[in-house]
């Protein structure tokens, strides 16, 4: 049996080969970076939707309180009223005070709930901004170092036919 030829690669296309390896390195080594940088923006945008959902939540609550506490406050006088008409102007001062209570909390939620779409709104417009950033950068990274790569390639095999 003959043994093969034994062909050396050419120095300059080991080290082409090698900074290829390396540019693709930095390259998927960027990218990752700005997923997992996205990932964690995502992250933040969810944790302030859950503040601002508990937010909500939690002044609902507190509305049923105050309006449950009215009631009931309302039914102990009209159960000590004196006659039918002091009852009837109880039942008018809790009419005018839950009409206004109301209405000032039905402004507290709608600013509360607006905040909370504006803040959502603001923060998914940065991650996306961010997000086309970094995906832009590492694009232009990536078809700089094929352009090096196809440059270094080109001086390799120039220098390996003379």
């Amino acid at each position: 049996m003959s043994n093969p030829p034994n062909y050396e690669v050419p120095t300059e296309m080991r080290d082409f080969a090698e900074k290829s390896v390396e540019q693709a390195r930095k390259a998927f080594d960027s990218f990752i970076g700005a997923a997992r940088r996205t990932a964690d923006t995502v992250k933040g945008s969810t944790e302030v939707a859950r503040t601002n959902a508990q937010d909500v939540s939690s002044r609902g609550f507190e509305y049923a309180e105050q309006n449950v506490n009215a009631a009931f406050d309302l039914a102990q006088k009209l159960v000590r009223s004196k006659d039918v008409q002091e009852a009837m102007q109880h039942q008018a001062e809790f009419v005018r005070s839950q009409f206004a209570a109301i209405q000032s909390q039905a402004k507290e939620f709608s600013g509360i709930a607006q905040s909370a779409m504006q803040q959502s709104a603001e923060r998914a417009k940065s991650v996306m901004q961010e997000s086309a950033d970094t995906a832009r950068k590492a694009m232009e990274q990536g078809a700089d170092a094929a352009r090096q790569t196809a440059h270094d390639a080109q001086s390799a095999v120039d220098k390996s036919s003379h």
